[in-house]
């Protein structure tokens, strides 16, 4: 599994030893994100960690998550900002894939999002809308704007592997 760290944007060294022909190069890593469409988003709170499933998109660049601003998750990241973020797919072992994220969420917008002009949510409203209903986002007044960039990044491919395991 290739891992990065974003934050030097040198590659980090792994603490055991991973399969490199299972890695995702960054442009499948990019695909992967692009198309996926359910990540789960790791959190800590004051009563341990805190997982949950959220619609997300990926730009290129930053992972934005478009959260109920009402929400166990939204309150974890407002007392810290750090977050893990994986989005996975396959059934069977010869057909499992994902990519980890993490890093530091911030907000980004009003909160909730009520629809202010904001340069830096143009891209990222005109990419969930398409993805989730087609056309526009429907602002609906009790989400909020989430960016992650990774500080770190590891995506595998197990269909790559050669024969049976």
């Amino acid at each position: 599994m290739t891992e990065q760290d974003f934050s030097s944007g040198a590659a980090a060294a792994p603490r055991r030893r991973r399969p490199s022909r299972i890695a995702m190069t960054p442009g499948e890593r990019d695909a992967f994100l692009a198309a996926g469409r359910v990540c789960r988003v790791a959190t800590g709170g004051p009563r341990g960690p805190h997982v949950s499933p959220l619609w997300y998109v990926w730009d290129g660049t930053a992972l934005w998550l478009y959260s109920l601003v009402d929400s166990k998750r939204w309150r974890d990241l407002a007392d810290d900002p750090r977050a893990a973020v994986v989005v996975d797919d396959g059934h069977d072992y010869g057909e499992l894939r994902g990519v980890e994220l993490r890093g530091t969420v911030e907000q980004v917008g009003e909160v909730p999002r009520t629809g202010e002009p904001v340069p830096e949510l143009a891209v990222p409203e005109r990419l969930f809308g398409e993805k989730y209903s087609g056309g526009e986002l429907r602002l609906d007044g009790r989400h909020g704007w989430l960016r992650l960039v990774p500080a770190y990044a590891a995506g595998w491919d197990f269909r790559k592997m050669a024969g049976p395991r």
